[in-house]
């Protein structure tokens, strides 16, 4: 590719998130808060994507390693005492170990066999919650209190409870995770997954260890998870056993489908447009799941590769 190509893909990245940083001064106090939801959850979708979309898995259980993260750094802050900066490490490394152990576990399998055993470990996962409920909460969940919500870097102190702040700091994580994932799909680590999506039996004969590159891929998705989930832990002060259920696992699959599997900023889009699709008809009427689904029955029928899949086909051929 071309240092032009380079510099424009990069350049639009870069706009985007421009973009959205001048959206902390302009949006309204209710779509502030929301948007700073939207972006901690596109972190998440954006893990699942690097799985599913590039590398062709699909997983019904990613919503453990977001709960992972959230339960990591939500214990260690309630029951460890750590600062913010801790707690958030704490999260990521419980994602990281629990996606090293399931992906260890779960390759093993392929096909429908694999979307089966991440929902049941995603399932066991819940179960595991609710057992130790008298630490976990069980379905309440914890509520992390303002005080241990509180950023010390040098001598200056930064509450994350503060919107402009738990906004910049949403941002700053979709920022950071963007452009790593950015650069892992544009590598040839990131060639290697389409490969294998492709056609995983060629690129073994090609000389690719394609079991050592899943796993690999199944890691750096369930640390990105973990990275989504600590930080909702931090920013918005709640952990809860529903963030581990199955159902929450195919929320990210709808949003990269929506916004469009394979490309960076699909999940991003994909989030904000079911996001906001259910917002605006559940404040409607109460039949607001036939609205969401009509929605997306249309959006499958003419554009089945996601929103962003169908402008690149269409008209921007060199999205990412």
């Amino acid at each position: 590719m071309t240092e032009a190509s380079t510099a424009r893909i990069y350049g639009l990245h870069m706009a985007v998130v421009v973009v959205l940083f001048a959206l902390n001064f302009l949006l309204p106090d209710y779509h502030h808060g929301l948007f700073a939801r939207i972006l901690v959850l596109a972190t998440f979708a954006m893990g699942y994507n690097l799985l599913f979309g590039y590398a062709g898995l699909l997983s019904l259980g990613h919503a453990m390693f977001f709960a992972a993260g959230l339960y990591g750094s939500g214990l260690a802050i309630t029951y460890l005492g750590f600062g913010v900066s801790a707690a958030f490490v704490a999260g990521l490394g419980c994602g990281a170990l629990l996606s090293l152990v399931v992906g260890l576990l779960a390759l093993r399998t392929s096909g429908v066999a694999f979307m089966i055993v991440t929902m049941m470990f995603a399932q066991a996962f819940v179960l595991t919650i609710v057992y130790f409920n008298q630490w976990t909460g069980g379905d309440q969940g914890l509520v992390l209190q303002q005080a241990s919500r509180i950023l010390t870097v040098g001598n200056a102190s930064l509450d994350l409870t503060a919107p402009a702040v738990r906004y910049l700091a949403a941002l700053l994580l979709f920022a950071i995770v963007l452009f790593v994932t950015l650069a892992i799909v544009r590598s040839r680590f990131g060639r290697v997954l389409v490969a294998i999506r492709e056609n995983e039996e060629r690129t073994r004969m090609l000389g690719y260890d394609t079991f050592a590159n899943k796993l690999a891929a199944v890691v750096l998705s369930g640390v990105f998870c973990a990275a989504a989930g600590a930080a909702y832990a931090l920013l918005f002060g709640y952990v809860g056993s529903n963030f581990a259920s199955v159902q929450y696992s195919i929320l990210p699959l709808l949003w990269v489908l929506a916004g469009g599997a394979a490309t960076t900023l699909g999940p991003l889009v994909g989030t904000v447009f079911i996001y906001y699709v259910t917002d605006i008809a559940s404040s409607y009427t109460s039949a607001w799941l036939l609205i969401v689904g009509a929605a997306l029955v249309l959006l499958v029928l003419f554009a089945p590769k996601g929103i962003l899949g169908f402008v690149r086909r269409r008209w921007i051929g060199w999205l990412p």
